[in-house]
């Protein structure tokens, strides 16, 4: 039996890219991985950590309400 699951991050756009380089703890990287893998499940197309990343970033900014009053 299979079952569609909705993730909070939803499919990738394609953007224009910069490389940014950052350091984090071994369990980050674990979970990452393991949100990665369970992305691929859900829509079929197999990304790395360091592809969310990105995105994961984006959508925690959009949703900080204080970081957007700050831009007021």
């Amino acid at each position: 039996m299979s079952f569609t699951r909705k993730m909070r991050l939803g499919r990738l756009p394609n953007t224009e890219n910069v490389k940014l380089t950052f350091t984090c703890p071994a369990s980050l990287k674990t979970e990452l991985d393991r949100y990665a893998a369970q992305y691929a499940q859900t829509y079929g197309e197999t990304v790395d950590a360091v592809t969310l990343i990105p995105h994961m970033l984006a959508g925690f900014m959009a949703g900080d309400r204080g970081f957007k009053r700050g831009d007021r």
